[in-house]
């Protein structure tokens, strides 16, 4: 497929490349930590408002956990700054073909953030003035909620489309993108894992609680903590059975059998998250939460396996396409220098392999002499037949030059190392 091949930037990166991968994954974790409690925070606080209604202990729950909400986002925005500039150091020109790509929706991600923000922040500073104004208030967390679920989906369409660059000729804008292979089942395993995250975030917080406390003064303290797993728990066997639509819809080239082990442990990992959820909500203790360390650790684990399956993803999806933008970019780094040999040496250097001596020459001769032309000094085919065969007689002229030839300014001495200047006189000799 006719796929367009852009040429890199010809600079080093700012540090080694594996210390690079390493940080995007371990950044990228901390970042997405807060932005699954930012989103799976704000739906649940929708969701138990709305019940509260009904159920008024679920209404003290969304108040607790909407006061989060905040904290949350700024820490996720915070914490978002560092995976963001390493992928636009690791992978630059991807990124910004796929930020141009999706265009209009990538730019309003700052005004979208600002609007979250401030309904977020009008939501959870208004329960008391808005008690009686149920509807409205519910409008608040409702919209606040939707936009912090939509701004993720912009991200995750533009970093998706990186991987798939034979599709770029044939986007046009942010909803032809968001229909590329990947995008929706990977959306949905991220909002289910949202809210599998929240609901632990809530077991964590309630278990600091006392059993007094006014969150447990309709059903006590371990139901609450009971509907909080349970929540997280029906939300991880959603990601489990939306795990194999995202595996099924990745990039050919970038499944390998090393990353579809990684996954493979992640799974199993994340089934033994399941039962450990399971035998919580079925506890027959007076206070479930015996096994929520356990869970958070083997969670842990999970996360760390999938967010590393994720990057070796991309690497090899995008390692075919890498290679032709290196050669691209080889051929341009080749133009360029014939075009500045052009420029410094009418008649030119070549583009080729340079000699030690044509190195030394280009940089530090170059500027007054040529091969056959008069620069400021004398054309080579003038000096080669003075000192044929006699390069120390250049190397001496060099460090010590006259004026033979009143037409002619005078040379200034040139201090170089003794092998530059050898190497510059066989250069010069040698007319290579």
């Amino acid at each position: 497929m006719n796929m367009p091949i852009p040429k890199d930037i010809p600079l080093g990166l700012p540090a080694p490349e594996f210390l690079l991968e390493v940080l995007v994954v371990v950044s990228f974790l901390a970042h997405i930590f807060f932005v699954a409690l930012m989103v799976g925070g704000s739906i649940l606080t929708f969701v138990l408002e709305k019940i509260g209604a009904k159920r008024p202990e679920c209404t003290h729950y969304a108040h607790l956990l909407g006061a989060s909400i905040t904290v949350n986002k700024s820490l996720a925005v915070v914490l978002g700054v560092a995976p963001l500039l390493i992928l636009n150091t690791l992978y630059t020109p991807y990124f910004y073909a796929a930020n141009a790509l999706t265009g209009t929706a990538w730019i309003g991600i700052v005004p979208l953030v600002i609007a979250a923000f401030l309904l977020s922040y009008a939501h959870e500073y208004s329960w008391k003035l808005l008690s009686e104004r149920r509807g409205l208030h519910l409008s608040l967390a409702a919209s606040a909620a939707g936009l912090f679920a939509f701004i993720p989906l912009i991200f995750l369409t533009n970093i998706n489309l990186m991987l798939y660059p034979e599709f770029w000729p044939k986007v046009r804008g942010f909803v032809s993108a968001l229909l590329l292979p990947n995008v929706l089942p990977r959306y949905l395993h991220f909002l289910t894992a949202c809210i599998a995250l929240t609901g632990l975030f809530m077991v964590w917080m309630l278990r600091r609680h006392t059993d007094d406390d006014e969150a447990f003064a309709e059903t006590g303290k371990p139901q609450a903590l009971r509907l909080f797993y349970s929540i997280a728990f029906v939300a991880t066997c959603l990601q489990v059975l939306f795990g194999p639509f995202l595996y099924l819809t990745l990039p050919a080239q970038g499944i390998t059998w090393s990353m579809t082990g990684v996954i493979l442990a992640g799974a199993a990992a994340a089934l033994v998250v399941m039962w450990l959820l399971w035998r919580e909500v079925r506890a027959e203790e007076a206070e479930p939460g015996a096994r929520f360390w356990p869970i958070v650790l083997v969670l842990s684990g999970v996360v760390a396996l999938m967010a590393t399956g994720r990057h070796m993803i991309r690497e090899t999806s995008i390692e075919p396409h890498r290679t032709l933008v290196a050669a691209k970019t080889e051929a341009y780094m080749m133009r360029v220098h014939e075009s500045q040999d052009y420029v410094l040496v009418p008649g030119g250097l070549g583009a080729g392999d340079v000699s030690p001596g044509g190195l030394v020459f280009r940089k530090v001769c170059a500027s007054c002499h040529a091969r056959d032309t008069r620069l400021v000094g004398p054309p080579l085919s003038e000096i080669v037949p003075l000192y044929a065969g006699n390069p120390e007689g250049i190397i001496a002229w060099t460090k010590a030059p006259g004026r033979k030839r009143m037409d002619y300014p005078a040379m200034p001495p040139q201090v170089l190392p003794d092998e530059d200047l050898k190497a510059v006189a066989e250069y010069i000799l040698e007319g290579d």
